[in-house]
């Protein structure tokens, strides 16, 4: 595979998906469109995330030019098959870690792939199993990492996963915004 025959076109404003597709090592560029994550109540929670990753790439329909694959995504939190979404504030996210403290939850990543000739999407499930927080733990890391822009309102390589996640059932990535080792095999048939 020629890894320069080709580019991703990423959109995602987020940083952490940014340096994942750095480490994949294919060449890339960000462009973002802003919408509305607003998807139909009636959803099932384990699809949001695809729908929305379908969404977020309705902006780049016949932008997309010959050689450049566009991948969307979108992550979400399930608890006891509830979708968590990001904290408005830090009251909120401290109730999100209260909420998660003790449990086992689901990280959901829905990726879209589009280029000129193809499109799938897929998604990738990760269990995270949590250990018991404490009000002290959980106010030092909403207060020091300021989780905000973060679904379910952790980051698992922050310092909350050190010492909060006690396991995982899964792709460690997933849970960061990617899961790498299924996006790199979905990427494949795009690049022949």
């Amino acid at each position: 595979m020629d890894f320069n025959s080709f580019k991703i076109i990423l959109a995602s404003k987020s940083p952490r998906r940014q340096a994942l597709i750095k480490e994949l090592g294919f060449p890339f560029e960000i462009r973002s469109a802003d919408i509305a994550e607003i998807y139909p109540d009636d959803l099932v929670p384990e699809y949001i995330p695809r729908y929305l990753a379908e969404l977020k790439a309705k902006p780049f329909e016949g932008s997309i030019r010959e050689g450049e694959v566009l991948l969307t995504s979108d992550t979400i939190v399930l608890l006891d098959n509830q979708p968590i979404g990001k904290p408005k504030d830090s009251d909120d996210a401290r109730e999100m870690l209260q909420a998660l403290s003790g449990k086992t939850h689901t990280v959901v990543t829905g990726v879209c792939l589009t280029s000129t000739e193809k499109k799938s999407t897929f998604s990738e499930l990760t269990k995270v199993h949590f250990n018991e927080l404490s009000n002290e733990e959980i106010r030092y890391y909403v207060d020091t990492f300021k989780p905000m822009d973060k679904a379910g309102s952790y980051a698992i390589q922050e310092w909350i996963g050190y010492i909060g996640v006690r396991g995982i059932e899964g792709c460690y990535y997933n849970v960061m915004g990617l899961p790498l080792n299924r996006l790199y095999h979905e990427l494949t048939p795009f690049l022949r």
